[in-house]
């Protein structure tokens, strides 16, 4: 089956998400309200992952891979819920926000694959393109594509996901299902004096 092309990168539309990131961590964190520009497709329903990083560091990152929510909502609660609930960081505080560097990414709806075993799955991937979503049971994670540029080797990349996933890397997954998906991306510029 012929992949489907990646979603269109839209300017305009990218510098509204991150406004919107932005204004929704501002907000929470300090009380203090910032203009949101409007566009008529945050009306729409969107699937966004929200991205922080600080000094070029990994700060917060929060997201849907399903479009279940008007992409003004989705995007706005992922942004919070990156700056706030990551479990692997302490909550962003007011202070960091200057240092804080944002990145939406808006994903396509997701492709389920079709594959006979792992190295099938693999063979299907295009690296530096494909977000993978994997379910076995209970468990499943994702990465974004971005991930593909610290894990270029497609075993490694798979190998990575589940144990995130929480399986056993060395061993084939029951029952695994996977879906790929690609993703528009905006990054707000680097804050004055930052490092990548």
């Amino acid at each position: 089956m012929e992949p489907k092309p990646s979603i269109e990168v839209d300017e305009r539309l990218g510098q509204v998400l991150l406004a919107h990131a932005r204004a929704a961590i501002t907000e929470h964190l300090t009380g203090r309200r910032l203009p949101r520009p409007e566009d008529p497709r945050l009306d729409e329903p969107g699937a966004t992952f929200v991205t922080l990083t600080e000094e070029g560091e990994l700060r917060g990152c929060i997201g849907s891979v399903r479009a279940q929510r008007p992409l003004r909502q989705d995007v706005a609660e992922n942004a919070i819920a990156a700056a706030t609930r990551d479990p692997r960081f302490p909550p962003v505080t007011a202070d960091e926000l200057p240092l804080i560097r944002i990145e939406v990414s808006l994903l396509s709806p997701l492709e389920f694959l079709e594959f006979r075993d792992e190295e099938d799955l693999l063979a299907q991937l295009r690296p530096g393109i494909d977000g993978l979503m994997i379910f076995s049971g209970c468990n499943s994670a994702t990465f974004l594509p971005q991930v593909w540029e610290e894990i270029p080797n497609p075993h490694h990349f798979l190998a990575a996901l589940k144990l995130k996933a929480g399986l056993d890397p060395r061993r084939p997954a029951r029952n695994l299902m996977a879906a790929r998906y690609t993703v528009a991306k905006w990054k707000e510029p680097l804050p004055a004096g930052a490092v990548q």
